[in-house]
């Protein structure tokens, strides 16, 4: 099956015009920050394999990444590591569970399940080396990132601060982590470092991008870095497509067949291996912390191409 970049770039306009009057959600409002997000912003972005880019709306508005960071650290320590390692230490199944769940570790006590959930992603970033120092450590995470996006994020302070005042439960999934032997660092500095990570503005074009160096097998298509090795690049769509959506991962997967990754500040990462990275953002989430648009506009996307990663199809994109 042949797509052409026209063919793309129309099905792009036409999902975004019909999921652009979609009502429905709330700001996350347990993060002051977020709630105060004008809940009309709306952007969608795909960045092809070769480099060529389509964005739509309110592409370039720096929002916060949240947990969609965790799938950029998951590749940094899947890089330091090695994939047989990061499973070993941290491990690769969907809980099931809200992605805060306190219940999941008690029910795994060998590891924290998946690096996308809270508990595995403050357990990832425990792992990044070197042990022990937290700036170096934050260097090593901000680098990484930059290197998938292709352009440097921006910590956005005002949101780091609400984040720390209201962080309770990751405190508390922190020294149950810690209670487990589940955390290989300081439980504290882990958890800033989570914090801060989730805390660094993005925006819809920049995460495109991530998402494109994954479908690209590692290699940035804007920049031309080859930021991790091809073989790690199935393992991390892997890791999405368990559970990018949470508790609502399967019927995620059932209805838009592309690997996606959440984030209560709006942002939606989908990775079509070989071909394309798409992102979109629209700060209104559903019940399980999925932004509401940007599941329907990335969907409407799919549905319209006709192509997803279970299909048996080849499918190539032509000029």
């Amino acid at each position: 099956m042949k797509l052409t970049i026209d063919q793309i770039r129309q099905a792009a306009q036409e999902a975004y015009q019909e999921v652009l009057p979609l009502t429905g959600g709330v700001n996350a409002h347990y993060i002051p920050f977020l709630a105060n997000i004008d809940p009309n912003l709306f952007g969608l972005s795909i960045t092809l394999v070769d480099g060529t880019k389509i964005n739509l709306g309110d592409t370039k508005y720096k929002f916060g990444i949240e947990s969609v960071s965790k799938v950029h650290t998951a590749i940094l320590i899947l890089k330091q590591y090695g994939a047989e390692k990061v499973l070993k230490m941290i491990g690769a199944d969907a809980t099931g569970l809200p992605f805060n769940s306190i219940f999941a570790i008690l029910l795994e006590k060998d590891h924290p399940s998946t690096p996308l959930v809270n508990a595995g992603a403050i357990s990832a970033c425990s792992m990044v080396i070197p042990t022990g120092d937290s700036n170096a450590k934050w260097a090593e995470i901000v680098q990484n990132i930059t290197d998938l996006c292709g352009s440097a994020p921006e910590l956005l302070e005002e949101l780091y601060e609400s984040e720390s005042a209201t962080n309770f439960n990751n405190r508390a999934i922190s020294w149950l982590l810690k209670n487990y032997n589940r955390i290989y660092d300081d439980p504290m500095m882990s958890l800033d470092l989570y914090t801060r990570q989730c805390s660094l503005g993005i925006t819809a074009e920049q995460l495109s991008a991530t998402a494109a160096t994954i479908a690209n097998g590692g290699t940035n298509p804007l920049t031309g870095k080859a930021v991790f090795e091809p073989s790690l690049a199935p393992k991390i769509t892997s890791l999405i497509a368990a559970v990018g959506f949470y508790q609502t991962t399967g019927d995620w997967m059932y209805t838009s067949g592309i690997p996606a990754k959440s984030g209560v500040g709006g942002g939606v990462m989908g990775v079509m291996p070989g071909l394309f990275g798409i992102s979109a953002f629209a700060p209104p989430l559903d019940d399980a912390g999925n932004s509401v648009k940007g599941q329907a506009v990335i969907k409407a996307f799919m549905q319209k191409l006709g192509i997803g990663i279970f299909q048996s199809q080849d499918v190539t994109i032509v000029s």
